[in-house]
């Protein structure tokens, strides 16, 4: 189901979350490889005013928009336990989907909808976006330049305060937690850097007393070769989100890893026996990236497996950290 005419894909989106609203819906509207057709929600007055603010029609519901022969592709930012059951009932409508991350809480249910993606001839992409920004192709080339040395450890940092008691992610049930939505930002990020080798060794997760939710953790992985990755994520702390490399000739920082804001500039740190050096990078849009890398995959097919597999691994290690983890009650 993939054309390589090069007219913008028309998307649809399920639901009027958070995300949607201060991220992916002004992406979505400014990007040039898409056309925002419609919204959906369960409240029509939500939808109404989404619709209005961005510019596309405001469907009665959920089934209606995945129904409409106008919309070939729908976003999917809905609570992280309810994914698995729209992305396939949007995957059975014969659409395309980007659904936030995670893209279910279920090893199972992740490997099982790739393939029925797969099996449809659809682009099923998770929207993990911090890997499109253009830092971390720089950090890549850093490291393989040698500027730390030989790579010895990796440490991934995303931690942010508590938040309201009502919020969604204290109710496992709904919103899953910060392990899988928290998480996932520093365990994707030493996949992404140590390779897709990496396997769980131990962990630790802090639970909600009231609801039994995760609200912070601790992840020690390795690969075969040694290198370790020491992973800190929760939602009891103060705001961090960096990438740190320890080599055998330096260090490496990265702040602001996951989640910079469009025109934020990061900077790279880097240390060495005698000399730091910090180096401002240019500024980028990782939504508007991984929007455009959807609109190609779907035209094209280019990049699908890659992402795939990436969103397996993933999906593997949370598993993993789940199995193996020591509990608290907090």
């Amino acid at each position: 189901m993939r054309s390589d005419d090069g007219a913008p894909v028309p998307i649809g989106v399920l639901g009027c979350a958070d995300i949607a609203q201060r991220r992916m819906l002004p992406a979505l509207s400014a990007a040039p490889g898409v056309r925002l057709v419609a919204v959906a929600s369960r409240d029509p007055a939500k939808a109404a005013a989404f619709a209005g603010r961005f510019g596309c029609a405001a469907e009665p519901d959920y089934d209606a928009l995945l129904a409409s022969s106008a919309i070939e592709a729908v976003y999917v930012p809905l609570p992280a336990m309810l994914h698995a059951g729209w992305v396939e009932r949007t995957l059975t409508a014969g659409k395309h989907v980007l659904v936030e991350k995670p893209l279910t809480g279920d090893r199972a249910d992740t490997e099982r909808l790739l393939r029925l993606a797969r099996s449809r001839g659809l682009v099923l992409m998770e929207n993990v976006a911090f890997p499109h920004h253009s830092q971390h192709a720089t950090v890549q080339k850093m490291l393989a330049d040698g500027v730390a040395g030989e790579l010895r450890g990796f440490t991934g940092t995303f931690t942010i305060p508590p938040l309201p008691e009502d919020d969604i992610r204290y109710r496992p049930d709904v919103g899953g937690g910060a392990l899988l939505d928290i998480g996932i930002y520093p365990i994707r990020a030493a996949l992404h850097y140590l390779g897709h080798d990496l396997d769980v060794t131990a962990a630790v997760l802090r639970l909600h007393g009231a609801t039994g939710a995760v609200v912070s953790g601790r992840v020690l992985a390795c690969t075969p070769r040694g290198t370790t990755a020491d992973l800190h994520f929760g939602m009891e702390h103060s705001y961090r989100a960096s990438c740190e490399f320890a080599g055998s000739g330096g260090r490496l920082l990265l702040d602001r890893a996951f989640t910079p804001p469009p025109a934020f500039r990061p900077v790279v740190r880097t240390e060495r026996q005698d000399r730091y050096e910090e180096i401002t990078l240019p500024a980028d849009d990782q939504f508007a990236n991984v929007i455009a890398g959807f609109a190609l995959a779907v035209r094209t097919g280019e990049a699908v497996d890659a992402h795939a597999e990436a969103s397996l691994h993933q999906a593997r290690m949370v598993a993993a950290a789940e199995e193996k983890a020591l509990r608290f009650t907090v």
